[in-house]
């Protein structure tokens, strides 16, 4: 048990650590730099722990249900993108709000400004489509094959 919760320990560490790499990249703040730098240090004490238990205690490997864990990390995955998409859509959706955004044409209808969606924007939003369609399929499947038992 206590693997599992060391990988999926892991496996956040590293979701938070490429989070604040890309905020690092993106606003180049120190502080960004500094958690980055705290993430790389916890997943090189939790990468240990798990070498650890893994050296002293190989059946606790063998006891791992895989399957488990894969859907677990499938749904955390699915979630993840699924909250990055609405995000992405909020961000355009407040910005295309902003009266600087759009203009009134002559038939009085609200026209938007292409500095509304950023080129990024939509390039992340579509990239992420197939990670989240991919992950949620193996995630929604295994849901209903477990209530089928």
């Amino acid at each position: 048990m206590i693997i599992i919760i060391l990988f999926l320990v892991l496996f956040l560490s590293l979701a938070v650590h490429l989070s604040y790499l890309s905020k690092y990249i993106q606003t180049r703040k120190q502080e960004n730099l500094q958690k980055y730098i705290l993430t790389t240090i916890s997943n090189v004490i939790v990468s240990g722990a798990l070498i650890f238990v893994a050296l002293y205690k190989p059946e606790q490997i063998q006891k791992i249900k895989f399957p488990l864990m894969m859907w677990l990390l499938n749904g955390f995955v699915m979630i993840l993108m699924l909250g990055f998409q609405i995000m992405i859509a909020r961000r355009i959706y407040y910005r295309s709000r902003l009266p600087e955004n759009y203009h009134y044409n002559f038939f009085g209808k609200k026209v938007l400004h292409p500095n509304v969606v950023k080129p990024k924007e939509v390039a992340a939003f579509f990239a992420s489509i197939p990670l989240f369609l991919f992950t949620g399929a193996y995630f929604v499947a295994k849901l209903i094959r477990f209530f089928q038992k």
